[in-house]
């Protein structure tokens, strides 16, 4: 049985249906928010039945359909949570399965995203958290209902507890499961609110630090599928010698030789590089590795760019103040005060970053024999996308194109990227076969897609009570959301809402702040990266702060709290990351820097400290401290897991990470040119929760902003020399010694 209701509650959440199952009870709802397309907005009217949610099975088993991917940040585990915590079901018998990419149905209603179903900026906590609270609720009230009526008892009599209704009265318990053997459904779903919800004090799974993630002992025992384990019956593999540039159009030397090897199907040269398709993963590697091409980039609009040549005319664009720039923040008239003022300027860089991602880049396509529908496999971070764009390749509809989704070994943003699904999904209906295509480590930097290479102007002025009054910032680096998110761009006119992240001071009490945004089109296919803008952004920002400390005569710390001093959550976590590391405390030959961030309403604070080899111009961090207020924790011990994480990748950006280019193409060609941190570099690391009631935020990329200023911060502290530069190589902290 299955109604359709079009009523709102007061969460947001629309049309909501409540389906019987043969096997148990189906709860299946769709989130308020905007619509990736018509076509998926009609597959949710038209096919109820895929659109479930929350399945209580006979035997007890509380299933919920995980809408994120799960790429280790937890959300396998988080989503279920929150839901059984409202559903008051028994956590041993809770599990999760993803999702299909149908966004009305499964979409993120997080206002960054807008009904998008897609796993980036950490939003699935925030976005899903209100609205499973309430599904859960609705769905424990369901339970209630039908117990009362079968029992023949007040429904106010009832409670619930560990996946059981108790009639206390009585002595009478009853399982969810068997419940789901006899209970129907009401036409109109139970009226829950945010006002009925559990209070934080009441909650006895979200919080506790005992509570194991669902997808580590898969993962453990090797059990764990991943894209790149993905098996369908009757595949070949293949290859692609990735274009090194967007439009570089290839020659291929010795295409008949390469086609005559043992196991080689196929040579096919594409407008994204030239396939080799074989009938196992070794001959189509060899057949790669044998192939010789030739490239012809005019056509691209990266021909030409070096990166290092570049850097005059991003400094040009940072310094002319008539060149085009976009408002990204703004309070009061910076202009108008800085007259009146003592003043510092300074100006910050940062080089192009690789996602570096450990799993290599692949996905596995089946096309039909009449080109109208297709199965992917792969792990993704926007499965929609991939159906979205498929779709529109095959001249058919997204609702005939399945997307199986599987875990990532890494995603950072890359995975965003729907780009080799679509390889392999064309492949597929060239060679009539299901094809799985696995890129090398040196065709996945062929293709790369960085962070964006960025110049900072910033400049700041203090009045005659050395009181931080304006505030500038002038971002120069290419539009990340004019490649990653074309809606969003035009939009916005033009504004780039995944690059300009950090640029804000929101949480400062300056009284005159402007931040702008000048695009550098240089044709290189940037991509979002862990952390967005605020990695950069929060370099700069952070860094320069206490060059305007030292202009106002105080101390770094003292004047973050003074800023702070109308942010209570943002104070707090400045003043508990400063306890923890004892801050003030002077260590010979050791320097000690903090730096604070804000990403997406999360407030971090860190302290790093340092000592420096004058000799080879080495940093050594000996110890790294943060603490974090993300709201209302799920799983503590998580989320000292995802912050260590972050500030190891934070660590690698920092030191070690740069990508040059020439005419357009990236240098590096795997990691022996494009080193990564070693685990003999990674310090101590010390996180801290800073405990509140306030709604959940996100957690998986929080850990990133804060790392490299407070560094850079520690080192001035300790030699006097000012770090502008990432990453900061021993060149370039010997150049800065002098």
């Amino acid at each position: 049985m299955t109604a359709h209701m079009d009523h709102e509650t007061g969460n947001g959440i629309a049309r909501r249906d409540f389906v019987k199952g043969a096997a148990g009870l189906t709860f299946a709802f769709a989130l308020g928010g905007g619509l990736l397309n018509r076509s998926a907005q009609a597959l949710a009217a038209e096919t109820s039945t895929l659109n479930a949610w929350i399945t209580i099975g006979t035997d007890g088993t509380v299933t919920l359909m995980c809408p994120s991917a799960e790429m280790g940040q937890g959300v396998f585990t988080s989503l279920p949570l929150v839901l059984a915590e409202e559903l008051d079901a028994d956590w041993s018998k809770v599990k999760a399965e993803f999702a299909p990419p149908i966004p009305p149905i499964y979409g993120n209603p997080h206002p960054f995203f807008n009904g998008a179903q897609i796993t980036a900026g950490s939003t699935a906590v925030p976005g899903y958290f209100q609205p499973l609270r309430i599904a859960g609720a609705q769905a424990r009230r369901v339970l209630i209902d039908n117990v009362a009526v079968h029992w023949k008892v007040p429904a106010a009599e009832l409670t619930t507890a560990n996946g059981f209704v108790i009639h206390s009265k009585s002595g009478r318990r009853i399982g969810y499961g068997d419940i789901a053997k006899f209970a129907t459904v009401p036409k109109e779903p139970p009226k829950v609110t945010a006002a009925d919800l559990k209070k934080p004090s009441q909650f006895k799974l979200i919080g506790r630090a005992n509570i194991g993630r669902l997808d580590v002992p898969a993962k453990v025992n090797g059990s764990a599928k991943y894209g790149i384990d993905a098996d369908v019956p009757g595949m070949v593999h293949a290859c692609v010698v990735e274009a090194p540039a967007e439009g570089a159009k290839a020659t291929v030397l010795n295409s008949d030789d390469v086609g005559k090897m043992t196991g080689i199907a196929a040579v096919i040269p594409l407008p994204f590089g030239v396939a080799v398709v074989g009938n196992s993963v070794a001959a189509a590697q060899a057949g790669r590795k044998a192939l010789k091409v030739t490239w012809d980039t005019t056509a691209s609009p990266a021909k030409g760019f070096d990166s290092e040549a570049a850097k005059q005319e991003y400094a040009r664009l940072g310094q002319d103040r008539k060149a085009p720039a976009r408002t990204a923040y703004k309070v009061g008239e910076v202009w108008d005060v800085f007259p009146g003022t003592r003043q510092v300027e300074a100006t910050y860089w940062s080089e192009f970053c690789y996602h570096a991602q450990m799993e290599p880049m692949n996905a596995v396509a089946s096309v039909s024999a009449d080109g109208k529908s297709a199965e992917i496999w792969t792990g993704t971070q926007f499965g929609a996308l991939i159906a979205f764009i498929v779709s529109g390749i095959l001249k058919t509809t997204p609702d005939k194109i399945t997307v199986h989704q599987y875990y990532l070994g890494g995603g950072y943003g890359r995975r965003i990227g729907p780009d080799i699904a679509i390889q392999a999904a064309i492949l597929s209906s060239i060679v009539k076969k299901p094809v799985k295509l696995l890129l090398t480590r040196e065709d996945d930097l062929a293709a790369v897609h960085p962070r964006p290479m960025s110049y900072h102007v910033l400049k700041a002025g203090v009045d005659k009570n050395n009181d931080v009054l304006a505030w500038y910032h002038r971002l120069v680096a290419e539009n990340v959301s004019a490649l990653a998110a074309p809606p969003s761009y035009e939009a916005s006119g033009g504004d780039d809402l995944i690059g300009w992240r950090g640029l804000d001071q929101a949480c400062y009490d300056i009284p005159h702040a402007l931040a702008e945004g000048v695009r550098a089109n240089n044709g290189i296919r940037v991509w979002p990266w862990r952390g967005i803008g605020a990695g950069y952004n929060k370099f700069a920002a952070e860094a320069f702060l206490d060059e305007v400390a030292e202009l106002a005569g105080k101390d770094p710390l003292a004047l973050r709290l003074e800023l702070t001093k109308f942010q209570p959550r943002a104070h707090a976590v400045i003043k508990a990351v400063a306890e923890m590391s004892d801050y003030s405390k002077k260590r010979p030959g050791h320097g000690m820097g903090i730096a604070f961030s804000d990403y997406h309403g999360t407030y971090t604070a860190g302290v790093a400290e340092v000592s420096v080899d004058r000799q080879s111009g080495k940093i050594t961090v000996h110890n790294y401290w943060l603490a974090v207020d993300p709201g209302i924790v799920l799983q503590p011990t998580h989320v000292h897991a995802q912050l260590e994480g972050a500030v190891v990748l934070a660590l690698s950006a920092a030191f070690i990470e740069q990508l040059a280019f020439k005419d357009g193409i990236a240098q590096a060609s795997n990691f022996n040119d494009y080193p990564v941190l070693r685990m003999a570099d990674v310090p101590p690391i010390h996180t801290m929760i800073v405990a509140t009631e306030n709604p959940p935020t996100g957690i998986g990329e929080v850990g990133i902003p804060a790392v490299a200023p407070a560094i850079a911060n520690a080192v001035a502290q300790l030699t006097g020399k000012r770090l502008r530069h990432l990453p900061m190589t021993p060149q370039r902290v010997k150049k800065a010694l002098g």
